[in-house]
């Protein structure tokens, strides 16, 4: 199992637990104030998902929350909705843990376990929030709107962790550079539980 971030329990009047610390920006990035929670950013298809990778999501966003991470996607379906319900279903879960940030105006187009609904207005340019918000990316396969995240996130010098077991981008770019700027990778993970040790790893060395 993923070994949690140590958070001290919740009491009423008390601090709120932290979760982990953002990591320094790879690029241009700006780094968050300290002790703010760390965001994993959650990318990946809107359309209907099959079984496997609706519960694979749902372990994503459960042990996310679990690690103390706060969550933001893009607030639709699919990959998005299985995510943010896996994370309501953390026991570390509380109010505002789910931000979707929406294409549109309309802030009922968010799928119903988004907290915080941010209806951007922007289209498909809503992406580089998605990917500007993440102090980690996560991406789970993906077409074309996923692989201008992943594009985003790598000119904004965000980590980014590709599962590899999901057909899509998360796949196909796992273990490759997207160009010479940095001198990382995308991380490939074969699993949930592997996804947020890496996204762990990858905090705990830059802070």
């Amino acid at each position: 199992m993923t070994t949690p971030v140590s958070l001290p329990p919740h009491r009423a009047g008390a601090t709120a637990p932290r979760g982990p610390r953002a990591p320094k920006a790879h690029g241009p990035g700006t780094p968050r104030a300290p002790g703010r929670r760390a965001v994993l950013s959650v990318i990946g298809n809107g359309t209907p998902i099959d079984h496997d990778t609706e519960q694979l999501c749902l372990e994503l966003g459960r042990r996310a929350v679990d690690a103390g991470f706060r969550i933001a996607c893009g607030g639709l379906g699919g990959i998005m909705a299985a995510v943010a319900r896996g994370a309501r279903q953390s026991e570390r879960w509380r109010e505002g843990d789910v931000v979707g940030i929406l294409p549109g105006y309309d802030g009922a187009a968010a799928n119903p376990c988004v907290d915080v609904v941010v209806p951007t207005g922007l289209g498909w340019a809503r992406n580089v929030l998605v990917a500007a918000m993440a102090d980690v990316v996560v991406a789970v396969g993906g077409g074309s709107g996923t692989l201008s995240e992943m594009t985003y996130a790598w000119q904004l010098g965000k980590p980014i962790i590709g599962l590899s077991s999901v057909e899509g981008w998360s796949r196909r770019l796992g273990g490759e550079r997207l160009d010479e700027r940095r001198g990382d990778q995308v991380w490939p993970a074969p699993s949930a539980e592997a996804a947020i040790a890496k996204a762990l790893e990858l905090l705990a060395d830059e802070s």
